[in-house]
């Protein structure tokens, strides 16, 4: 089991280290705080990269609309001569 980069072993040590430095009544209290505080940047960085997504999309259709509007259109009645 991968962790944040740490194993198991050393997420068992954290924790007992925990439970022994903060004790059994506040350690619940502790990990509902940091599950809420991950839940909440989990959304910041999903709400971010939405908005980001949504900024390169609306830019890549500008930038194809103006190449668009840029080339010249041919016509259906003039059409290119063959030589």
């Amino acid at each position: 089991m991968d962790f944040f980069g740490i194993g198991f072993g050393e997420v068992i040590l954290i924790l007992i280290v925990a439970l022994i430095i903060w004790g059994p009544k506040r350690l619940p209290e502790i990990a509902r705080t940091l599950g809420r505080t991950a839940r909440a940047l989990k959304k910041a960085t999903y709400d971010l990269t939405s908005q980001v997504t949504k900024e390169l999309d609306i830019q890549e259709t500008n930038t194809k609309e103006k190449r668009n509007q840029s080339q010249p259109r041919q016509d259906s009645k003039t059409r290119p001569t063959d030589v």
